[in-house]
This record gives structure tokens, sequence and C-alpha cells, in this order.
């Protein structure tokens, strides 16, 4: 495989497309120009940066609840958290198609989609975006340990999975509350989060993890913007030791369920769990056991290296197969507007999300999007996708005035011989855009 092509999938595999020139640049050393991504990655963008911190929503929150109920509850998510989701949703496509850095955006949605919080739970619809921000993506290129932690701690992961509402049984908050234990957060902590459905864990472990975190909760707000943070409410933590997965917790309050997160970052089944998802994202829809091994391996010896597990992948050969995944309609729109260009995102790009059926922040359940192609492709779906891309084309303000130098700019030469003699036969520059955005190479990465 030539340096052009290695080029070419370095932006469409693991990054989130090429930009004009991109492919060019990365030629020299396709793999040394994807680590700079994950090692030096490029700020965010001065819109993301200013977005309101989801503490201060879950605030407004805690107060309509007490003072109006759901009323207020539903005049909050029409007036402040709908907008703010737009606002999102818009700063965020707009990011991964600006960055010069898309490896790392790509990482920061796969952990992301890890982690998975959805708006399909309404009171989420404001704040799944700032929860990305602030608990995901400072955190993809750390330990993972530290992610996991940031992510169960953060406020937003709390109401979606109920642990505000979790009390140890013979405590004074349920007594108080008329509450009683909650096990969604810790049934998705070993399901999904870590060790993976077949981890080996079972319901008393379930039953174990969800009584050391009663208690992980949200700090109270006082109607001036103060609260909604994360605050360890020690009148809500069930007493006493805890064994989970053949070990024993001390009560040490906070400390007891951290240890135990601890211990579950390191693993053996949560990385080879964690393995199986970057093979399946990054590899193939199928991959082999040989490539999730090598990568479990990465995982224990650098004890979880967020960091380290790209550069892993990036040094793997089968990771470097040309077009054996099928894009996600996220994927698709922004690799057709990095294709072209584009300086950002505006609500139209929201309505394609939707049309194509991949809404931000919307997955269907806590287990996240699917990741291979028999969920993305059906014959409406199909249809869609070449719609979509002729509606690129269509509006575009100015076309290539070459089409064959604009197709190699955005995919290289992963386009076919057959695709390739299309465009450069189209009847106008916008017909051979289209061609180039809805040509089966394009739809796969």
């Amino acid at each position: 495989m030539n340096r052009q092509t290695e080029a070419a999938i370095a932006t469409v595999r693991f990054g989130m497309g090429a930009r004009p020139g991109e492919i060019s640049a990365a030629a020299s050393d396709p793999r040394g120009w994807l680590a700079e991504q994950m090692i030096n990655a490029a700020p965010v963008s001065s819109d993301m940066a200013s977005l309101e911190p989801s503490h201060q929503l879950v605030s407004q929150l805690q107060v309509a609840i007490r003072r109006d109920g759901v009323p207020g509850i539903i005049t909050l998510l029409r007036q402040v958290y709908r907008p703010q989701y737009v606002r999102e949703a818009v700063v965020r496509t707009g990011q991964a198609i600006t960055t010069p850095s898309s490896f790392h955006e790509r990482w920061v949605r796969f952990w992301s989609d890890h982690f998975t919080v959805t708006g399909k739970k309404p009171v989420i619809v404001g704040l799944a975006g700032g929860f990305e921000r602030e608990a995901i993506r400072p955190n993809v290129g750390g330990r993972f340990v530290d992610l996991l932690l940031a992510v169960i701690r953060h406020p937003v992961m709390i109401l979606y999975l109920d642990n505000s509402r979790s009390f140890g049984p013979n405590t004074p908050a349920a007594r108080y509350r008329n509450g009683g234990l909650n096990e969604n957060l810790a049934r998705e902590v070993l399901e999904l989060h870590t060790l993976g459905v077949d981890g080996g864990y079972d319901q008393a472990d379930v039953v174990s993890l969800a009584l050391m975190l009663t208690g992980w909760s949200l700090s109270p707000a006082d109607g001036k913007g103060s609260g909604g943070g994360f605050h360890f409410h020690a009148t809500a933590h069930e007493p006493g030791e805890r064994d989970l997965m053949g070990v024993r917790y001390a009560d040490e309050g906070v400390g007891q369920a951290e240890k135990a997160l601890r211990n579950l970052a390191a693993h053996p089944a949560t990385s080879r769990n964690i393995a199986r998802e970057l093979a399946r994202q990054f590899v193939s829809d199928s991959p082999s056991p040989e490539v999730v091994a090598s990568l479990s391996r990465r995982f224990t010896e650098t004890e979880g290296d967020l960091t380290q597990m790209a550069l892993a992948l990036i040094s793997m050969q089968p990771a470097w197969m040309p077009l054996t995944k099928l894009k996600t309609p996220d994927e698709l729109v922004v690799s057709a507007l990095r294709g072209v260009g584009a300086d950002g995102a505006d609500r139209a790009v929201l309505n394609a999300l939707v049309e194509l059926g991949q809404r931000p922040w919307m997955a269907p359940s806590p287990k996240g999007w699917p990741d291979t192609a028999e969920a993305w492709i059906t014959p409406d779906r199909a249809l869609r996708r070449v719609d979509f891309g002729a509606a690129v084309a269509e509006r575009m303000d100015t076309v290539w005035p070459d089409p064959v130098v604009g197709a190699l700019e955005m995919m290289g030469e992963l386009y076919g011989p057959d695709t390739m003699t299309a465009i450069s036969r189209a009847e106008s520059p916008r017909q051979a855009l289209a061609l180039a955005l809805t040509a089966p190479e394009f739809q796969r990465r």
C-alpha cells in the first residue's frame, strides 16, 4: 500500500474525513500525522468553550422540581433545555467539521458513545452536550480509570441513571425521602462501562455496587445558580462492608465505591470489553480474536492509557485495510462537509442528521449507537444518503473547477476506477460532486 492510499485511510478511517489539502499533508507520514493529533490535539472552538456549564442547568432543574413541579419542568425543557440542545449540537458538529485534529474528535465520539447519556430521557436533552464537554472530552487522552471516575461523578450521568434517587435502605435519607435502592447506575457500570455483559458478574454484584454508590448524588441548589454538581451525601450511603467480584470493600464512605471503580477499571474483563469495542470501531464489524487480544494486552500493559491505546490502533496493520466500515449518519454528514471545506454547522446540518437517523445524543438506549453496517443500511436509509449527497452538491456556492482533482482531495485513491470515470464524465461540476458524495466508496471508511 502506497503512502497516498495510507494518507486517505488515515483521514477517513481514523479521522472524520479529509478537508481539502489534508491527504497531501498526511502523505509523508500518515501514522505520525495521526499520532500528533492525539498527543497535541487542537483546542476546541471559542463557541464550544463559551457554552454554559452543565451544573448550572442541573441547578435550574432542581429549582424547577422543588418550586413548580411538573409544570416548571415542562417550561424549563421548552424554554431552556431544548434551545441549549440545539446550541450544543450545532457547535459540536461544527467542531468536527473544522478541526484539524479529526482523529481526536472521533476518539471523543467513541468514548462519548461508550458512556452514553441520551436525550431519550427528556431531562437529559439540554445536558448531554455538557456531559460530553466536561466529563469525556478533557479525559480521553488520560487513563481509563480517570475517565470512568469523571463520568460516574458527573451530575448528568447521576441524573440519567437515577442515582440521585438511590438511597441506602437503612439510612436516614431513605426514611425521610421514602426512597430505596436504585440499581441503574451500578448495572450499566458493570454491563456497559467496564466488564461487559460477559464479564463474570451476577445480580449480587449489581446490588453490592449499587449499595456502595448510594450517596453519590447532586449538590443542592439554592436558587442563585449554585448547586447541581457532584456531592456525596453521607446520610444516603448504606453503611457496611461489601463484596464485589470476589473483593471485599470496607465502609469508607465515598471511598468505598471509588476503590471498587478503580478495581473494575483494571479488571481483565474490562480490558477485553474495551478492546472489542475499539476493534469494532476502527478495524471491522467482526474483528479477529488476534486483534482484540492485542488491544486487550496493550490496555493492561499501559494501565488503561487511552493515548497509548490510540497509538496501538495506528500501529495495527488490520486497521489500515481500506473501506471495511460503513459510515454512520454522523460520520457521513461530517465527512461530506469536511470534504467540501465547510466552515461550520447550522440548524440545517442538524436536520440532515435527523433525516438520516442519528440525531446527536439521542441513542436509543444506554448501549449507545449501533456500530455495524446492518444497523444503518436499509433501502429507505440508503435512499436518504443519496438524497443528502445530492442536496449538499446542489447547495454549494462554489464547486470543484476540476472534478477529478476535487475527488482526489476528498477520498484520494480510495475511489475505484469506475467511480472516477463517472466523476470525470459528469455533465456539470455539481453533478460531479453529487456523484462523489453518493458513491459507494464515500459511504464507507
